[in-house]
């Protein structure tokens, strides 16, 4: 079975990257995608032409891999799957702010094993492969890892918008955030990054999709974090996630926020 090398994923964030940087912070054409809850899901041309520059090298190279992604849907069958999000943060994209970024995922078996975040305004990837974790800034290269932080006294903790605290009330994210040292908003997947970089301790959402969370999950476990669903199952298929920065802050925040559950 052919399986992607480290290359491969940075050739597909290269192909991402011309699409997308060059429509940063300029006048898009914007449409809006029905979701449940939301009055505006945006989707841009950059979105769309980044997925399908992505597709069209995988399709090349890997033509028996199943494909889903965020604006396309799924297409083919079989054990390996990529999992793409042209632009994850597609709102902070058009407010001219780089906390969005191209997120790039494979999956064996069901099981997510090798991701990327790119950000080309920033310039870094954040990418994970054969169970390394890295982060390449300009030139400079280093291995990821989470940050030793065991308390929740000593946690930072983030979660993207304070919608989904409102909409999700069985949730003790209000508790949680009072146990922390301190609480932020609106690092969409940027915010998992630092996660695997050591810089925020706790990641909570509420409603993820595939596409948002897959490219995330072995960036994080290879630099020593967790991630899963709020029941302590695998995230691969979304849902409500949380992912820490090691097993101990993990089973320490699930059950402050499933207090009377």
């Amino acid at each position: 079975m052919k399986l992607p090398t480290a290359d491969f994923l940075h050739r597909l964030a290269d192909a991402a990257d011309r699409e997308t940087a060059a429509r940063f912070r300029q006048t898009l054409e914007t449409s809006t995608k029905p979701k449940a809850g939301y009055r505006f899901d945006p989707v841009t041309e950059a979105d769309r032409e980044a997925e399908l520059a992505m597709r069209a090298l995988i399709s090349a190279e890997f033509p028996d891999h199943s494909i889903i992604g965020e604006e396309y849907g799924i297409t083919g069958s079989g054990v390996c799957q990529w999992v793409l999000d042209p632009i994850d943060g597609t709102r902070p994209y058009l407010l001219g702010i780089p906390v969005w970024g191209t997120l790039i995922g494979f999956c064996e078996q069901g099981r997510a094993t090798a991701g990327m975040m790119s950000q080309p305004i920033t310039r870094e990837r954040f990418w994970a492969h054969r169970g390394e974790s890295w982060l390449k800034t300009g030139n400079a290269t280093a291995s990821l890892r989470t940050s030793a932080c065991a308390q929740l006294s000593d946690a930072a903790l983030h979660t993207n918008s304070p919608e989904g605290v409102r909409r999700n009330p069985d949730v003790r994210f209000d508790i949680l955030d009072d146990s922390v040292k301190m609480t932020r908003y609106g690092g969409e997947c940027y915010a998992f990054a630092m996660l695997a970089a050591g810089h925020i301790d706790i990641c909570v959402e509420y409603s993820l999709q595939p596409y948002d969370i897959v490219p995330l999950i072995p960036l994080i476990e290879a630099a020593g974090g967790v991630v899963t669903t709020f029941d302590g199952s695998r995230p691969e298929n979304g849902g409500r996630i949380i992912a820490s920065a090691n097993k101990d802050l993990h089973a320490a925040a699930i059950s402050v926020l499933m207090q009377g559950r």
